[in-house]
């Protein structure tokens, strides 16, 4: 893997702008994880605002989506986190207006990358996507939970 650059992830004003959760972005998701301990979960209903071919979720909206599950499970257990790779099975075409389940594990650790998988299912539990990644270690934070773009105290 190559060497990244010297990065520090710290909140700014403009933070809330993240496409995935920020919750000012006028056409983001507005995605926001709990954390148990071990899983990030979100719900997600998706408008026609993100449409592919009609009536259809695009596929890149959902790889956003699972991108996103990832990054907030690396983030909730590890600290602040850049995806450094990804990869995604579409299982089938999602419905515009279905109710999403998004979940997302840690399945290893070093001190430098988080290995992370998720998965994006109905409330029947039928998986539509799922996906692993591998995440950089930015900044090591301790005690994050909370569930929205990360802008606490």
């Amino acid at each position: 893997m190559k060497k990244w650059p010297e990065l520090s992830l710290e909140r700014t004003a403009d933070y809330q702008s993240c496409f995935g959760c920020g919750r000012d972005n006028p056409i983001g998701l507005k995605l926001v994880f709990q954390w148990d301990g071990t899983t990030a979960r979100s719900e997600f209903i998706p408008p026609a605002v993100y449409q592919g071919w009609p009536g259809i979720l695009h596929g890149g909206i959902m790889a956003c989506i699972l991108d996103e599950a990832m990054g907030y499970a690396a983030l909730f257990d590890v600290g602040r986190c850049v995806t450094a790779k990804m990869q995604i099975d579409l299982k089938q075409p999602v419905p515009i207006g279905s109710s999403l389940i998004i979940t997302s594990t840690i399945t290893r650790k070093t001190r430098k990358l988080v290995e992370t998988e998720a998965s994006v299912t109905l409330k029947d539990g039928q998986v539509l996507a799922e996906a692993t990644g591998t995440h950089f270690v930015v900044n090591t934070v301790k005690g994050v939970t909370d569930s929205g773009c990360i802008d606490q105290p």
